[in-house]
């Protein structure tokens, strides 16, 4: 990929980051707010789609490969500091380290099997370069959170967050 593919590719991402309200960290909240992925979900809905638990069977997998319709996303803690457990999907580096990747779900997503609901798909900025192990390492994330409305080549995203630490997850 050329030098100009590849700057062209940083400034999108970097406008698309702009929608998102982010002024800087912690700055803004000392408590960090715990959330799990049925948090992200419509206060209307209260479980995650059967499709998006547990192990993914990849062999009987529909032949759609499309991104289902989101329900909606959650504004309740735009602006606030979260944590939120996942598995990386890089979409940038710097060097070795990954500085933008899709925090997702479940091993697979976007990647192997369909993408989930933009509600189920976060858009994770750093600053330093985060040094993964590869392709869907179980992290922990946490930073300031928001609403957003990114559009990348693997799915629609709903939401953004600005990761002060990114931690291995110890399971």
């Amino acid at each position: 990929m050329g030098q100009k593919t590849t700057d062209l590719k940083r400034r999108r991402l970097l406008t698309a980051l702009t929608v998102v309200p982010f002024l800087g960290g912690r700055a803004f909240s000392e408590d960090v707010i715990e959330l799990s992925w049925s948090d992200l979900l419509p206060k209307t809905e209260t479980a995650i789609p059967q499709s998006l638990l547990g192990i993914i069977e990849h062999d009987n997998l529909s032949l759609s490969s499309e991104q289902p319709e989101s329900s909606g996303v959650r504004s309740d803690w735009n602006g606030q500091t979260v944590r939120l457990p996942g598995y990386i999907v890089p979409i940038d580096y710097d060097g070795t380290g990954v500085t933008a990747f899709i925090l997702v779900p479940y091993v697979g997503a976007c990647v192997h099997v369909p993408p989930p609901p933009a509600n189920q798909l976060v858009l994770v900025t750093t600053s330093t370069p985060y040094e993964s192990e590869g392709l869907f390492e179980p992290v922990y994330v946490t930073g300031m959170f928001g609403i957003s409305s990114i559009s990348t080549h693997l799915a629609d995203i709903g939401y953004a967050l600005s990761a002060d630490e990114i931690e291995p997850y110890q399971m």
